[in-house]
């Protein structure tokens, strides 16, 4: 999601053991084998974008995302799944010799009542390695106007946005072996890690780009904080 200055809250984490009634069982989208355990971290993140443009501006650029979201995601690997679909290799992350490169399905769902919304779907012929993702992301345009300043005047629209996402990771057995503390407080900072990460970049591309695209000026060094 789109991120400049972002609040990361505290995560949870929790381990479950889910029924096994033979050596792969696919249980509420939970891919768990033999052993049963899965472990899930749970984040909640909110922050907001700013464009220098009207609300009707950033609506039909945001709509056009066909024309843009493959560009601005690099360097992740976008592939177009469907009409607002779109499958999207994040990265490699890991500690503790173990690693994992997450690779989601993501769909930009049209406007209801001026609310974005982003949720994971599946990725045909594809089952993520010992992981899984439940994104679920709502953004909302607000309009104001800016405040003085030599390089920026009139209308500033202000994308703000909620995300909640679980993530459920399916340790190998020498990363189970270790404390619990230790496999949340490095999830924890993975996870962080991941969404600052993805988060900070794609907002900054989007903005130049949106900019770019209509000609609008847009201050290199402009960092709006709350």
């Amino acid at each position: 999601m789109l991120s400049t200055n972002g609040e990361y809250q505290s995560l949870d984490i929790k381990e479950t053991v889910l029924p096994v009634e033979s050596n792969l069982v696919e249980t509420d989208d939970v891919v768990t084998d033999a052993i049963g355990t899965q472990t899930q971290f749970c984040g909640c993140y909110s922050d907001f974008m700013e464009v220098y443009a009207p609300v009707h501006q950033v609506a039909e650029y945001l709509n056009a995302h066909s024309s843009w979201f493959t560009r601005c995601a690099e360097p992740m690997t976008v592939e177009p799944l469907g009409e607002n679909g779109y499958a999207l290799t994040i990265g490699r992350f890991g500690a503790f010799g173990y690693e994992v490169e997450p690779k989601i399905g993501l769909e930009l769902l049209p406007p209801e009542e001026g609310v974005y919304r982003i949720r994971t779907i599946a990725i045909p012929d594809y089952q993520a390695p010992g992981y899984d993702v439940d994104y679920r992301a709502a953004m909302q345009l607000k309009e104001y106007q800016a405040e003085d300043d030599a390089a920026i005047s009139g209308e500033v629209t202000r994308v703000e946005w909620d995300l909640d996402l679980k993530v459920y990771l399916h340790f190998p057995r020498f990363i189970q072996r270790l404390p619990k503390s230790i496999i949340q407080s490095t999830g924890d900072r993975l996870l962080n890690q991941i969404v600052r990460q993805v988060s900070r970049r794609l907002t900054r591309k989007v903005q130049e780009d949106f900019h770019q695209s209509l000609g609008i000026p847009f201050p290199k060094n402009s960092q709006k904080k709350r």
